[in-house]
């Protein structure tokens, strides 16, 4: 890409050369190719409601000032028709040139380039065809475009350039633009069920001193003035339970998060959830949140309970069903998997499916990764998953009747968790030896096992009241509410490898 003015390197026939051409000759005569505003008057949708009933060849006996991106162009001599689309749709300019008068007529529309945004000023008419347009007295480039769209009946089909690019791909694929409202809706009906049922929106640090509240590994960096190393929030976690021992009873907090781990179609480095703690309650007020907090999202984006995700149509409307982790487990594997099995016994079913172990593995995390393995992608949900093992849930409360189990659940849609509830730990004894063994995990070699927090276990020894906590991947949710296959496609800038 040039820069400045210097179109040197570019043959004079090249699209981007004669953008920078038109631009030079616009400045040479005195007109700024990029205006610093433009008094508009209706949006494209203003105009189609307050129009709604004029009839073809009427004039609405309106003038209006519209602005927005030309979209296509097609030019018949002494008219001329632009398609402009604004942020809430399109409307049409009739340009005539008697009406804009024929030398300024021709100098404008030689002007113009698809992918310009421009301003517009006149009446208001239906065509004959029934098309709702502005014919302009005036159109005046508000900022020049210098390099052209995507090919018009094709756009931009690329996914690495669509990803990359998404400035592009929301020019040119509708549908995308269409994807993200979605997820805005989405996100704003959550904040307003959380507020409905009395909980507060706070915010916590997203650099820790320890890498806390989930088993990730967390990305380094460094505070220069404090000479020591912080880590990217993972979880929020234990940051919102010591608001619970500060006494805020219900809390959330819409987050970013990051985990330094692959990159996947369900995975993104960085990604935003979910996190929501409630005093006095349990597993059970964890399940019905999470029903609330869906329901209100797929309503909203969707204006429907039942979706199609992928060819296969999910109904999320309440109650939904609830399995245990381990029948689940057994059923795929066609023979018993529980604690009742030896570490030879489980490790040999590992095997027997070609589910990869790790010597220094217990039971609760042989048995999750079958499950992980062999039976998630089954569960088209949703469904309550519950009865994780304590190994791998280092934060949950113990259930009282198997002490190597926890009152835990994760909702599993479409083959994977979109989220993870605890009825939580609060015995601070019990949290100090977890963390231990977890410090010894990462001793022995897990780069994912939990930092050991002495702070966190401090705020517990003043007292944390019952509670349960709620998290919700919101990128994964919306990816449902969308038909996305890909995580990649419900995030506005993904991370990607440099441009080579």
């Amino acid at each position: 890409m040039p820069d400045g003015n210097d179109i040197s390197g570019l043959q004079a026939d090249d699209p981007v050369a004669v953008r920078f051409a038109k631009m030079a000759a616009m400045r040479a005569a005195g007109d700024e190719p990029y205006k610093d505003r433009f008094d508009r008057t209706h949006t494209a949708s203003e105009l189609k409601t307050a129009c709604a009933d004029l009839a073809s060849g009427e004039s609405a006996g309106l003038e209006a000032a519209v602005a927005g991106r030309v979209m296509a162009k097609r030019d018949q001599g002494k008219i001329a028709f632009l398609v402009v689309r604004d942020g809430t749709g399109e409307i049409q300019l009739f340009c005539k040139a008697d009406v804009m008068g024929v030398d300024r007529f021709r100098e404008t529309l030689d002007a113009i380039d698809l992918g310009d945004w421009v301003g517009a000023s006149g009446e208001v008419v239906r065509t004959r065809r029934g098309e709702l347009s502005v014919v302009p007295a005036e159109i005046v480039v508000l900022s020049k475009s210098l390099r052209p769209l995507p090919e018009k009946f094709h756009g931009l089909t690329d996914v690495e350039t669509r990803y990359r690019q998404r400035y592009v791909d929301l020019i040119a694929n509708p549908e995308v633009r269409q994807t993200f409202e979605k997820r805005f809706q989405a996100i704003a009906a959550i904040r307003r069920y959380m507020e409905s049922q009395g909980f507060l929106e706070v915010e916590t640090p997203m650099l820790h001193p320890i890498p806390g509240g989930a088993t990730a590994r967390p990305f380094v960096t460094h505070h220069n003035a404090l000479d020591m190393d912080l880590y990217l929030r993972i979880a929020p976690e234990l940051y919102l339970k010591r608001l619970l021992v500060g006494g805020f009873e219900r809390v959330f907090e819409l987050n970013r998060s990051f985990r330094n781990e692959g990159i996947s179609v369900r995975h993104n480095p960085e990604f935003t959830m979910l996190e929501a703690y409630q005093a006095f309650t349990n597993l059970e007020g964890m399940m019905r949140l999470a029903e609330g907090i869906v329901t209100s999202a797929a309503q909203a984006a969707c204006g429907s309970l039942v979706v199609d995700y992928q060819g296969t149509r999910i109904d999320f409307t309440p109650p939904w069903p609830r399995r245990t982790l381990v029948d689940l487990t057994s059923e795929a594997a066609g023979k018993e998997v529980s604690f009742a099995r030896s570490l030879d016994d489980l490790r040999g079913l590992c095997d027997e499916h070609g589910v990869a172990w790790e010597p220094g593995w217990g039971k609760g995390k042989l048995i999750t990764e079958l499950f992980e393995k062999l039976a998630e992608h089954s569960v088209t949900g949703p469904m309550f998953v519950t009865e994780y093992p304590l190994e791998t849930s280092p934060l949950a409360r113990k259930k009282p009747s198997e002490p190597d189990l926890t009152e835990r659940f994760e909702v599993i849609v479409a083959g994977r968790e979109i989220a993870n509830a605890f009825s939580e730990l609060i015995d601070p004894v019990d949290q100090r030896e977890r963390f231990e063994a977890q410090a010894r995990a990462k001793a022995g070699g897990d780069d994912e096992a939990m930092g050991y927090d002495e702070d966190y276990l401090r705020a517990m020894e003043y007292g944390m009241p019952p509670a349960g906590g709620l998290g919700v991947g919101i990128d994964r949710l919306v990816m449902l509410l969308t038909d996305s296959p890909s995580i990649r496609d419900v995030i506005l800038f993904p991370h990607m490898r440099p441009e080579a």
